[in-house]
């Protein structure tokens, strides 16, 4: 602030990850955009939360805090899927532990409140996202208040919020009071029942779940409008077809009680834009897991910008109200936030003595994404345990080519320790770049989770030839050895593509790919939103002959999820015996992780399937499988880790329960022996031995999913990306090594 002149900030961020000026890191990107505005910006990263004092080091904020945990929620940052302490902090130098609180935007607001307590504080992030309504906390196995609540903060930004913390900023900068701030689309904020400010707002009222009529037919409230209204045999005119329908009488607030409807009549529904759906309330959901599903239906159909109403929830005597999701950005509005002057390097504060970042206080994230380029946001893939939905959406914002290769040009000339390997082209996926819905019109009236589930929609373009395009450019660069895809990626769309998959087999692919079936068997996949395992031989069918016509022999990386909501132990026993016989042997193994807001995570809590509607009628609701408690979650990991000598006893018990005794054997075609080893002498644990044998073969953790390497392998890095779990303390390696693999001879009856 000296060395610019500064007096004081307009703006001061508080982040809970080291700061890296990067645009893989949220702060950063927030930070630059209001720079561009004109806003003078500062960053205060992690803070010391014990006091309010580290909170006033940049003076006091002309406009307002803003407040992230981090690149990931805080408690699953600190947490293991068994609600262990990490020993290890990715996004922090070093990679230490403990520098950021649990819950971290509840207590950075709360400080900043105490340091100066007239300052709006405006929070956001992943963490803000995900809780911006009554949610399921996994580790404190209960409901929780909305996060605009508990912290009392003024204002949530949800989702990808360039726009928003804009139209904030400029309206603050106006001297207009953030409690005036209602209509920016991607915010929350609190109102009290009864608000002057809600006249002229339509209330559907969707508290209840569906209930069997006696005479009445009932509007669904899944339904867009014009489908609610054929259901009734009438007629509905389509907002976006530019039709005017006939409208209610304009009164302060109606309340249209749904699902109930009369059958006789025009059916007639209040515009969208001045529409409000009431959720179930927070005292509702907390003690009834019927409704907190409900709710959770209700809020995942009301994603899509292009027709996703207001929500509100009653806490107490106020209501939280969300405003619909932000539009996308265009790709010109991309390339702006991506071209922004970043340095593209950690803070100097954090490099040392000589001035760089590889020594002790080298940030693990940083490493992981230094040489990597996003080139998309966004996913149509609609997993339900992802929450990607949730906060990028599923419309895809896509960069221009020209702005991608002058990033490359400038990691190339500017970023200290390029050797010419791009370690990523890619995003939340790999290959959705400029893949979309092919009419602008239907894409704004659909309201499917999933654009490829069950199947591919067959409105949506899957023509990967820009992206093909984008590899062959880039790589043709001056100074560019390798371009490599590190980002996950969808392989259901690629079998759609032989040409893309034969470029990347051929030219981007470092001997290892990763893909994600996340399972063999059709009831965890059915609760997953994932395609059968048969489109995972389809494409490895191709990934092999394009492998093989390249003259390399290279090998596929799938990850597996261990007790996900819908998995039984016959499933698990069944993707085992796939295991074995393709020879995967997991190393390190995580089960599912409830984050959150995610669909699953409503299945988890409720044991109901909100893909299928819900419903207080044991014969109408589907029930779901779910895996809770040690012993049944250690038995999911353990089929998923059939080699390890310390799991055959609990599995040998789990096989006899299933009725599969005939699996217990030394057979070829049997999953586990009938012996058990006097001593673990043959089966060495890298963790105990501090090192890995020579030739084993180990993997990583990535996203909470297993991930399984090819048994016979050499050692590889496994490269986790940024925005994936946290690595255990010492990185990949550090799990049990096969004795096979290490070449050592198992004991034999």
């Amino acid at each position: 602030m000296v060395q610019l002149g500064w007096d004081s900030c307009d703006i001061v961020i508080v982040t809970g990850d080291a700061y890296v000026d990067h645009p893989s890191f949220g702060m950063a990107v927030i930070g630059r955009t209001l720079e561009a505005q004109g806003f003078r910006v500062g960053i205060i990263a992690q803070p010391d939360w014990h006091s309010a004092e580290p909170f006033q080091a940049l003076g006091r904020p002309n406009l307002f805090f803003g407040v992230a945990a981090g690149n990931m929620d805080s408690m699953i940052n600190r947490y293991t899927a068994d609600r262990k302490v990490r020993s290890d902090d990715a996004y922090t130098p070093g990679g230490a532990a403990g520098r950021r609180p649990d819950r971290a935007t509840l207590v950075y607001t709360q400080r900043c409140k105490e340091a100066y307590a007239d300052v709006p504080v405006v929070i956001g992030g992943i963490e803000a996202s995900l809780r911006r309504i009554a949610h399921y906390d996994y580790w404190q196995d209960k409901v929780r208040r909305s996060i605009l609540v508990d912290s009392k903060a003024d204002l949530l930004l949800y989702g990808n919020a360039e726009r928003a913390v804009i139209d904030v900023a400029h309206r603050l900068a106006r001297r207009e009071p953030i409690q005036a701030i209602t209509d920016v689309r991607g915010t929350a904020f609190m109102r009290r029942q009864g608000d002057p400010s809600a006249v002229g707002w339509y209330e559907v009222d969707s508290t209840e779940v569906d209930r069997p009529g006696r005479i009445d037919e009932h509007i669904n409230p899944y339904l867009m409008t014009e489908d609610a209204a054929a259901s009734q045999g009438q007629t509905c005119a389509r907002s976006d077809a530019g039709e005017s329908a006939e409208q209610p009488e304009a009164v302060p607030t109606a309340v249209i009680a749904m699902p109930p409807s009369r059958k006789t009549g025009r059916v007639v529904m209040p515009p969208r834009e001045k529409t409000v759906v009431r959720l179930p309330a927070f005292e509702q959901v907390r003690e009834d897991p019927v409704l907190y599903a409900h709710a959770s239906r209700v809020l995942h159909l009301e994603t899509n910008p292009g027709n996703a109403r207001a929500l509100v929830q009653r806490h107490g005597d106020r209501d939280v109200w969300i405003n619909p999701p932000p539009l996308p950005l265009t790709t010109p509005e991309m390339d702006h936030v991506f071209d922004l002057p970043y340095a593209r390097s950690p803070h100097p504060a954090y490099a040392d003595e000589n001035g760089r970042h590889d020594g002790p206080t080298k940030i693990p994230a940083w490493e992981m994404i230094r040489f990597s380029v996003n080139i998309m946001r966004g996913c149509f893939g609609g997993c339900t345990f992802c929450s990607i939905t949730e906060h990028e959406g599923r419309i895809i914002q896509s960069r221009s080519e020209d702005s991608i290769i002058r990033e490359i040009e400038d990691i190339r000339d500017k970023v200290e320790g390029f050797t010419g390997v791009v370690s990523d082209l890619g995003g939340p996926t790999a290959n959705m770049w400029r893949i979309g819905c092919k009419s602008p019109q239907i894409e704004a009236a659909c309201r499917k989770p999933s654009c490829v589930y069950p199947g591919i929609c067959p409105n949506l373009n899957t023509d990967h030839g820009p992206l093909i395009r984008l590899y062959r450019r880039a790589r043709a660069l001056r100074g560019v050895k390798k371009i490599l895809i590190g980002s996950g990626l969808r392989y259901d769309l690629a079998v759609q593509s032989p040409e893309y998959v034969k470029e990347l087999v051929t030219h981007h692919v470092g001997g290892y790919l990763k893909i994600a079936p996340e399972h063999t068997e059709g009831g965890p996949l059915s609760k997953m939103m994932k395609p059968g395992i048969g489109t995972y031989d389809r494409f490895k069918r191709l990934f092999d002959e394009a492998s093989a016509a390249a003259g390399k022999k290279q090998y596929l990386v799938p990850y597996f999820i261990a007790a996900h909501p819908g998995t039984g132990d016959e499933d698990m026993m069944n993707l085992a015996l796939w295991l074995k016989r393709n020879g995967f042997k997991a190393d390190q193994v995580q089960t599912f992780y409830p984050s959150p807001m995610a669909t699953a995570t409503a299945m988890y809590h409720s044991n109901l399937n909100p893909l299928k509607g819900i419903s207080r009628d044991p014969a109408r609701a589907e029930r779901v499988d779910i895996v809770r408690g040690e012993k049944r979650r250690r038995l999911h990991k353990a089929f998923l880790r059939w080699h390890d000598p310390t799991n055959w006893p609990m599995l040998r018990e789990a096989l006899k329960a299933l009725g599969r005794a005939d699996l217990i054997g030394n057979g070829k075609h049997q999953l586990i022996p009938t012996y058990q080893p006097a001593t673990d002498a043959g089966y060495t644990s890298a963790r105990r031995k501090n090192s890995t044998p020579a030739g084993a073969r180990v993997s990583g953790v990535t996203k909470g999913r297993l991930l399984t390497q090819h048994t016979g392998l050499p050692p590889r890095d496994t490269g986790d990306r940024p925005d994936a779990e946290a690595p255990r303390a010492g990185g990949p390696g550090r799990g049990r090594a096969s004795p096979r693999a290490a070449g050592r001879r198992e004991p034999r009856r």
